[in-house]
This record gives C-alpha cells, structure tokens and sequence, in this order.
C-alpha cells in the first residue's frame, strides 16, 4: 500500500489498529479523535492530530491518505463509515495482522479489522466494518453480516449465520449452522447451541436468553 493511513480512534482499539498497520510496514500518517485529553499525544510515536471531523485532515483522505476506522462502539463506527462517505466518498480499508489468515475462497467486504492469529476458513461470506480479535475462528460455509465483533478465543462453527451489528465476546463457541439476529448480543464463555433471535442477549452454557 503506497499511501499511509489516518486510523480514526486513539483508544484501545486503534492502538490494535496501529499494531496490524505496522506489522505489515505500512505508515500510520496519524490518529483522529474526539476525546480532548487524547488530542496532542503520541500513542507508539504516532500524534493524535484533532477531532474525527477536522476539515483539515479529512481533505487528505482518497488523495494522500487511506482511513480506517477503530472505534469500539458500534453507533460510533457507523457514524463515522457514514460521514466517510458522504463527504469524501470513501471506504475504509481493511486491516490484516501478517499473522492472520484468510482462505483465498472467502468473500470479503471492507473496514474489517483481522487480528493476531484469526483464521476465516473456506467459502466464508464476510461483511463490511467487522471486528474479528485475537485468536477468533470463522469456520468454512459461514456468513458474518457488517459491523459484527468477534471475541478473541471465539469460535464461529460451520455454517453459521451471523446477523448485522452481533456482539459475540470473548470464549464463545457458536455450534455448527447456528443462526444468530440482527442486534443480538453473546456473553463471554457462552456455548450457543440454538438459534437467537434479533435484538436478544444470550448467556451461558448452553447459552440461554437473559
């Protein structure tokens, strides 16, 4: 990649962000984020320059700059994939640590985020502005919607389907051909054996409905 990125969050996230970026040798141009106690700091030699939606930076993006977009909360994210778009009609890169790995078979959308050690196996269908961490396994056959977080340790069985903005945390096992809604949320540890519906949390083993 012959431009350097501007990874928009300075929290946790984009710390990981800058990890994977530079594991790979690319440049980081810098980190944009609306918290004022970040805003002049360096995170690993990298400045946070200003806020998510400084003219001044956002100018370089699709000229000088790619962008990527590390912010842990959904809505966040969503909102600044969407003013991307609508004010510099671009879409955010993916990030892949070199010790992820991804089948040459998976279909793949754009904004995701693939860290340390993260397998996506044969044929799987994965959407936009993902969050797949440490260690997380997608099995072969399965379909992840956008903006879904993937706990480190977790594994997605074979064949399942992963609805739009699913949580699933850290340590979950979602057994084989298990279908997952719109909005649901998974706790940490939990082993899904049945489907969950939109907008439910589920916890437990077996996993239940809280």
């Amino acid at each position: 990649m012959e431009n350097p990125i501007i990874i928009f969050g300075a929290g946790g996230l984009g710390k990981v962000a800058l990890e994977i970026f530079e594991s790979n040798g690319i440049v980081v141009y810098g980190f944009l984020d609306d918290s004022k106690e970040m805003q002049g700091k360096q995170i690993n030699g990298i400045s946070v320059l200003g806020n998510t939606d400084d003219d001044g930076f956002l100018k370089l993006i699709g000229k000088k700059c790619e962008s990527f977009v590390a912010l842990d909360e959904t809505k966040y994210r969503e909102n600044i994939v969407e003013m991307l778009y609508e004010r510099r009609s671009v879409i955010p890169i993916n990030a892949f640590h070199k010790r992820s790995y991804l089948s040459s078979s998976v279909e793949l959308g754009h904004g995701n985020m693939f860290c340390a050690d993260v397998i996506i196996n044969v044929d799987a269908k994965l959407g936009s502005h993902c969050v797949f961490h440490t260690k997380s396994l997608v099995e072969f056959d399965s379909e992840i919607g956008d903006f879904v977080q993937v706990g480190s340790g977790s594994i997605v069985g074979a064949g399942s389907k992963i609805g739009d903005k699913v949580f699933i945390g850290s340590g979950v096992t979602i057994v084989s051909g298990i279908s997952i809604g719109k909005n649901a949320r998974i706790g940490a540890g939990s082993v899904v054996v049945e489907n969950v519906p939109a907008n439910a949390t589920y916890f437990g083993n077996p996993a239940k409905k809280v």
